[in-house]
């Protein structure tokens, strides 16, 4: 009654050994459906039933925070469908890279936080597994942050991450983001160096070239040396002024004692670096040589930086999709229906076999399949993934490894991966039992393209302009994307202008269009082959 009377408006019920027993639990959820049913009624053991009490509260709380807005929003989208006649299903995304049903993304919001930048990653993988590419670098960078990720063959998960800090262990695409986009705003730090965001100019009032906002930003600094081509900027829907820059650029400058033109590349430099940092982190500090890799880039600002991106990493080979500044919403149909499971087991590595660990997934594969159905998926399209949750006896933290017959063995080699080294004489525990219970739907097939020959047809050429590159003004080619035919070939410098993105070709490097649309930037000899 003292929390109706308070207005709350969800709860979040943790008790220490549920994972255990979840009958108390289950027991006061419905001690408060009975009592205030317009309370959203949260318990750990339906949002996450694992042992480590902190995390666990820490998702519930999470679910609970958010689980008003979004159950509100679902419900309202959902009526509005209805009332407009939409038959189509109604799916929402989540952070692993999969769909679910609005409602079950009302029950567990949680596990939809990161479902937009998941969506991008899920759309790079369909389109380069169409074209036999393996080794992918993801380079989302859109107007506050840049967003990478690596897919070697599968795409890479996170079974344990922070949201604002907290702690959550919903499976995501793992991701990592830094604070650089085409709206982070430029300052000076205490040591009076250049600084590229994390704040961020967003649409109102914009970059100063919006005709706004008063604080550089990154697409400031791209325009200023010619890398934006204003008349074109959103298929010329949107009016940039150039001419509010100078004055900005020049007051900037003179502070630090550059050039205008200097500064514009120091601030671009600056943000090519903190994008770099990002990409060490999921493929060198892991293991990954990122000259084995190829550089897909989207989102609207990416295409402006790939290039300087991929040649700080020697990364030989950049891929520009079609229609790069929508590719995250074009994911969302590529995405399976996906549905996670875990159990807490704690068993000893000498305790158990693989028999009885197969047993003990047979109660959550039932589930999976029965919700897949209930969704509407055949038989024939259900996949179901096993995983385990492993660790050392006296560890505190635990890697996910497939089960198969040679899971201890996948355990070790994990291990050594993620740390350094194995120690194959420590007993082993088995904690959680995973299963990812996979929908796959029919999904959209995208067109082949006749080759044309090299030579770009005669309307792709828009004119040509000055761009500096390497504190150098260069004659540039200004060119239409959506007029390349397959086969075409592009030798840098050249501006390719499209509505959702811009794509720069430095001088060193070249471009060709492949049989998909895709612009396959090639580093290694400046587009000569």
């Amino acid at each position: 009654d003292k929390l109706v009377s308070l207005g709350v408006e969800a709860i979040a019920v943790c008790l220490f050994n549920s994972p255990k027993n979840p009958v108390h639990e289950q027991k006061i959820g419905e001690l408060l459906k009975e009592r205030a049913p317009q309370i959203y009624v949260n318990l750990s053991t339906e949002v996450m039933p694992l042992i480590k009490e902190y995390e666990r509260t820490s998702e519930t709380a999470v679910n609970a925070y958010v689980m008003p807005l979004v159950a509100t929003y679902l419900r309202a989208l959902r009526q509005e469908l209805t009332e407009a006649g939409v038959a189509a299903p109604l799916y929402v995304m989540q952070s692993s890279g999969g769909m679910i049903a609005p409602e079950a993304a009302a029950e567990r919001p949680v596990e939809i936080i990161e479902c937009g930048p998941a969506a991008g990653v899920v759309g790079c993988a369909y389109l380069a597994q169409q074209q036999n590419i393996g080794n992918l670098i993801t380079f989302d960078m859109g107007g506050t942050s840049t967003d990478v990720s690596l897919i070697d063959g599968n795409l890479s998960l996170a079974f344990e991450t922070h949201i604002s800090g907290y702690p959550v262990k919903v499976p995501m695409i793992d991701i990592h983001t830094v604070g650089a986009g085409g709206g982070s705003m430029v300052s000076f730090d205490e040591g009076g160096a250049l600084k590229v965001g994390p704040e961020s100019a967003g649409a109102n009032p914009g970059p100063i070239c919006y005709g706004k906002g008063d604080r550089i930003t990154v697409t400031d600094a791209n325009l200023y040396l010619g890398r934006l081509i204003p008349e074109h900027f959103l298929g010329g829907g949107m009016a940039l002024t150039e001419k509010r820059l100078p004055l900005y650029f020049e007051n900037m400058a003179q502070k630090i004692g550059l050039s205008p033109q200097e500064l514009a590349q120091g601030i671009l430099d600056v943000a090519n670096t903190a994008m770099e940092r990002a990409i060490r982190v999921i493929s060198i500090e892991r293991g990954y040589d990122p000259r084995e890799f190829t550089l897909f880039s989207f989102g609207g600002a990416g295409g402006m930086h790939a290039a300087f991106l991929a040649r700080l990493l020697n990364i030989p080979t950049v891929l520009l999709p079609s229609n790069p500044g929508i590719l995250s919403a074009m994911g969302m149909l590529m995405a399976d229906v996906i549905k996670d499971y875990s159990l807490t087991i704690m068993k000893k590595q000498e305790n158990v076999t693989f028999q009885l660990l197969s047993e003990g997934f047979e109660e959550i594969e039932t589930k999976g399949q029965e919700d897949l159905r209930a969704e509407g998926i055949p038989d024939r399209g259900i996949m179901l993934e096993r995983y385990l949750d492993m660790r050392y006896h006296g560890q505190s933290y635990e890697i996910i490894v497939p089960f198969n017959e040679n899971y201890v063995e996948h355990f070790h080699a994990g291990h050594e991966k993620t740390y350094g080294y194995r120690n194959p004489d420590k007993p082993v525990e088995i904690v959680n039992i995973r299963l990812r219970a996979r929908g796959v739907p029919e999904k959209p097939r995208f067109q082949k393209h006749k080759k044309m020959g090299d030579e770009p047809p005669s309307e792709a050429f828009i004119g040509e302009k000055p761009v500096v590159f390497d504190q150098r003004r260069m004659p540039t080619k200004i060119m239409a994307r959506h007029k390349l035919n397959s086969g075409n070939r592009i030798h840098g410098p050249a501006v390719l202008v499209e509505y959702s993105s811009t794509i720069v070709i430095p001088p060193f490097a070249g471009a060709f269009v492949d049989e998909y649309g895709n612009i396959i930037m090639d580093l290694k000899d400046g587009g000569e082959r």
